[in-house]
């Protein structure tokens, strides 16, 4: 699926005439003796993806001092990996859905699916009090999606919202290049507890992007729109050891909340809902985290699944709802939980 969503997102750029992908080296790394860490080299070896394995040492030559590891941390550096302008995706996957007669409604909320009878067309009711009929329907509500299915079908997902915050930290003055995508700085991920993750500065020149992966259980309708002080306060420490004082490490300059939508076991949910509504409802979430950049494969799959009744090319069944029957964590994995932390609970200490 990594290399089909590569292609699409060539595919629609080239299409708008503009790019929303920018490929990056990705820098994995942490303790040698990191569970999680060593399932990434694994993994890498099992799927032929070349990779180096990096000491401290060479990592700061690597990138002339802009990352530093403690003596007892290694460092996986790959390629394929690639920053995202996402305000700028999400608009071009719009002027192409308009180009084949697709009508946006903004700030419309869907609050029921239901069947005109018995094998008849489906009925979207909305709060603006506008019905939408269809022979077919696609559910992606997000961090809404455990409500509305829970509301549509009575079906209980097993998706649950966490409330994180994206940060922008600022890099001191004559070392923007050290940080930039131009110049060959990749994406990161620290593996550990807590797991860290950023990409290099392109969006917002003059900033890279250093977070938490992982944050607090929430309701996506009441949620706190705060960052969370104890998060905060590892990332201020994180970023001034890693970084070797080139970038500010008395807090970001620029936050953004954000909710993931997070299954036991951090994969996606793409399924048929059932039921009454059979094949003709198709609910794809969960996607905790690590969903966008898979957004074109996704839709392709989506799309099978309603015109055909599968999915080409893909293993549904890693993605389908009756996993957690079989299982309540789900897919059983080689590496441990990495977003589902809360700051209220974190005994890990950072180095």
């Amino acid at each position: 699926m990594v290399l089909e969503s590569s292609l699409l997102w060539e595919d629609a750029q080239s299409q708008v005439g503009y790019k929303v992908l920018y490929p990056t080296p990705q820098l994995d790394f942490g303790p040698s003796s990191e569970t999680s860490l060593q399932a990434a080299i694994s993994s890498c070896r099992s799927n032929s993806v070349p990779f180096r394995l990096l000491t401290p040492a060479d990592v700061a030559r690597h990138f002339s001092d802009a990352v530093l590891l403690p003596h007892d941390w290694i460092g996986v550096l790959s390629e394929g990996a690639g920053v995202l302008k996402p305000t700028k995706a999400v608009s071009m996957f719009q002027a192409l859905a308009f180009r084949n007669g697709v009508v946006l409604k903004d700030n419309v909320k869907v609050t029921g699916i239901t069947r005109s009878g018995p094998g008849g067309l489906l009925v979207v009711s909305t709060n603006s009090g506008k019905t939408f009929y269809g022979k077919k329907c696609v559910v992606t509500a997000g961090a809404w999606m455990k409500k509305l299915v829970k509301d549509v079908s009575g079906r209980d997902l097993p998706i649950q919202p966490l409330e994180t915050t994206i940060c922008y930290w600022k890099i001191k003055q004559g070392h923007e290049k050290d940080y930039s995508i131009d110049e060959g700085f990749p994406t990161f991920a620290a593996y550990g507890c807590p797991y860290i993750y950023g990409t290099p500065s392109l969006e917002y020149p003059g900033l890279i992007k250093v977070a938490v992966h992982g944050g607090r259980p929430c309701d996506p309708d009441n949620r706190l729109w705060i960052p969370d002080s104890e998060l905060m306060d590892l990332l201020k420490t994180w970023v001034r050891d890693r970084f070797g004082g080139r970038v500010d490490p008395d807090g970001p300059v620029s936050t953004q909340s954000c909710i993931y939508s997070m299954t036991p076991d951090e994969d996606y949910v793409i399924d048929f809902l059932g039921g009454e509504f059979g094949k003709d409802v198709v609910i794809a979430g969960g996607f905790s985290g690590h969903g966008f950049k898979m957004g074109p494969v996704i839709g392709r799959v989506v799309a099978d699944m309603l015109l055909h009744g599968e999915a080409r090319g893909v293993e549904m069944d890693y993605f389908k709802l009756d996993r957690f029957d079989r299982n309540p964590r789900g897919n059983v994995k080689q590496f441990g939980e990495q977003v589902g932390l809360s700051s209220h609970n974190l005994s890990c200490q950072l180095e």
